[in-house]
C-alpha cells in the first residue's frame, strides 16, 4: 500500500475511532497526515467524522493549495499547517474537543506537571494556549511559543491538539490527554493532587524528547 492510501485508510480509521470514543461530536475536530515533503492530507471541513471516507479526504500543499480531492479542507487548516512547518518531525496532528480536557481549557488551566508518569513520558507538558477565534490564522499563530517543545495544547474555550512522528502515536496522546485529565479531575474531587518530586519528574523526562514515541508501560 502506498503513503498515500495508508494515510486515507489511517484518517479515516482514527476520525471514527473519535467520535466513536466522544472525544468528538458532529462535524468537530480534524485530523491530518503528512504525506510528502510538500503534501498534506487533511479532513475535509463541515463533515461529521463518523461519516467521513477515504474519498472525502483532501490534499493540500504546506501553502494550503488544494491539490487534491473534491471538497474543502478542515476549517483548522491553518493549525495543522503552522505545526508542520515549524516541526519537521511531526507526521500527523490530530485536533478533537475531549469533554473533561476541553473543560480545562475553558476552565483557564493547562494541566499540572508532574501528576501521571505516563502523561509525562507519552504526552510531556501540556500548556494552555491563549484564545483566538477558531478557524483563524491568529489562532495558528498562538501556538508560535509552544510548539518547539510540547506535543500536546489545549486551546482555550476550544480543545486540543496532539501530535505525533505517526499517527498512530498522535491519537494516542489524544486519548491519554483525555484519560489523564478524568484522572485528575477525579483527584480533585477527593480533596488532593499529590505530584511528584522534581527529581522523580526529571528522572521521567530524562528518556523524553519532544516528537519521540514516548515511554509506555511493559
Amino acid at each position: 500500500m502506498d503513503v498515500l492510501a495508508s494515510a486515507r485508510r489511517g484518517i479515516v480509521d482514527v476520525c471514527h475511532r473519535l467520535y466513536d470514543k466522544g472525544l468528538i461530536a458532529g462535524p468537530d475536530g480534524n485530523v491530518s497526515v503528512r504525506v510528502g515533503a510538500d503534501r498534506v492530507l487533511v479532513t475535509p471541513g463541515g463533515m461529521r467524522k463518523a461519516d467521513v471516507l477515504a474519498a472525502d479526504l483532501v490534499e493540500v500543499t504546506l501553502a494550503g493549495e488544494r491539490v487534491g480531492g473534491e471538497r474543502g479542507p478542515s476549517s483548522e487548516l491553518a493549525v495543522h499547517l503552522r505545526i508542520y512547518a515549524a516541526r519537521g518531525d511531526v507526521r500527523a496532528v490530530v485536533h478533537a474537543h475531549p469533554p473533561v480536557a476541553t473543560g480545562f481549557a475553558v476552565a483557564g488551566e493547562g494541566f499540572p506537571p508532574s501528576v501521571l508518569p505516563e502523561l509525562i513520558c507519552q504526552v510531556g507538558e501540556v500548556p494552555l494556549v491563549p484564545y483566538a477565534a477558531p478557524g483563524t490564522a491568529e489562532l495558528a499563530a498562538r501556538l508560535d511559543p509552544y510548539l518547539a517543545v510540547h506535543d500536546a495544547f489545549l486551546l482555550a474555550n476550544h480543545g486540543a491538539v496532539t501530535t505525533g512522528p505517526t499517527l498512530d502515536v498522535a491519537h494516542q496522546r489524544m486519548e491519554s490527554l483525555e484519560h489523564a485529565a478524568r484522572i485528575i479531575l477525579a483527584a480533585r474531587l477527593l480533596g488532593r493532587v499529590n505530584t511528584l518530586t522534581p527529581a522523580q519528574a526529571a528522572e521521567l523526562l530524562a528518556g523524553r524528547t519532544p516528537g519521540g514515541s514516548g515511554w509506555v508501560d511493559r
